[in-house]
């Protein structure tokens, strides 16, 4: 009973890292989808590529909410630092979502001759909280450093975790699409793909670089080898996407239309289990750990409780979700 009451926030720390890491795939995807939806001219495309996240993008983000949450709860310490050195791209971010989330319902009401500025909208509100979260990323990776160094790395990280989100995007598009969009995907996939290859280089490069702390925890021995199979493995699911992206597809058949999206998920997850290695045992890098940060014992206690029923339940409605609007894409109607 001590061992588990002794280690509640790191049990707080996992469970917000989960609830990020699945805000991050489930709402990435959709936010991935709305940067695409601006390139077709064709509006069949554009409702079809809309059509695929009708049902799913208001769960995906509560994922986000519960993160968030249990920082707060769990971590107010942490959660006053991040949101103070945050506040500005938080800003930019809520107002990426509100706008996508508007042109969402609006596009499909409009008059033709103003559609195309809900498609924007959506479009923008996309893009514009990629962006944000990027830079929220970076900016936390180097521990909030204030100088020109630590801007241009989160700056960097920005465009990355945009392309990101384009890439397992296109990768949903290739899933939930057939026919001419899927080809469409397909292509946007392979582009996308090589420009992730290229930003997994300049982070795995730059994070070190950008902070010295996880610079001793990857590069010193006998840690390098302990955590090469790590990018080891990264490199060949990249290289497996791609023979599938490039050589396999698009096949008469729709075999390996899931395989994409689903290498995707475990390159991010090894790219998740790097960062919260690099972080350990710190939640505000190089300055705050996770025990001095967490709420006192009995706060916990019941804040515990309470993620015992709601997990689950986030977990249930998510998983019902997409097995009720599996499979290809319908119509999206509000009729």
């Amino acid at each position: 009973m001590d061992f588990f009451l002794d280690n509640l926030p790191l049990i707080f720390v996992f469970l917000m890292g989960i609830s990020m890491l699945l805000y991050g795939l489930l709402d990435g995807y959709d936010l991935g989808v709305g940067i695409l939806s601006v390139i077709p001219s064709q509006r069949k495309y554009k409702d079809q590529m809309i059509a695929s996240i009708g049902p799913f993008w208001d769960a995906n983000e509560t994922w986000l909410v519960l993160g968030v949450g249990l920082l707060l709860v769990a971590f107010p310490k942490a959660h006053g630092i991040i949101l103070g050195n945050l506040y500005i791209p938080i800003f930019f971010m809520l107002a990426g979502l509100i706008f996508r989330g508007v042109a969402f319902d609006f596009r499909a009401k409009s008059r033709p001759q103003t559609q195309h500025l809900w498609d924007f909208a959506f479009f923008g509100g996309s893009l514009l909280t990629s962006l944000s979260q990027g830079y929220m990323l970076g900016f936390y990776i180097t521990g909030f450093d204030q100088n020109v160094l630590s801007i241009i790395f989160s700056i960097m990280v920005s465009i990355c975790l945009t392309i990101a989100y384009v890439l397992i995007g296109a990768n949903w598009l290739i899933y939930k699409t057939e026919g001419d969009l899927q080809i469409k995907a397909i292509k946007w996939a392979r582009i996308s793909l090589i420009g992730a290859v290229l930003c997994v280089a300049l982070v795995s490069l730059g994070t070190p670089i950008a902070n010295q702390h996880i610079f001793l925890k990857w590069f010193s021995m006998p840690n390098f080898l302990f955590l090469s199979p790590i990018p080891i493995l990264t490199g060949l699911l990249i290289l497996l996407m791609g023979y599938f992206l490039f050589l396999k597809m698009p096949q008469n058949k729709d075999d390996y239309s899931l395989l994409p999206f689903m290498l995707t998920i475990i390159i991010s997850l090894l790219c998740f289990i790097g960062l919260a290695y690099s972080f350990y045992p710190y939640i505000i890098p190089t300055t705050l750990t996770i025990q001095d940060a967490a709420s006192d014992r009995s706060s916990l206690i019941i804040l515990f409780i309470g993620a015992c029923i709601t997990l689950p339940a986030l977990l249930g409605y998510t998983v019902l979700a997409y097995k009720i609007f599996g499979g290809k894409v319908t119509k999206l109607s509000y009729d």
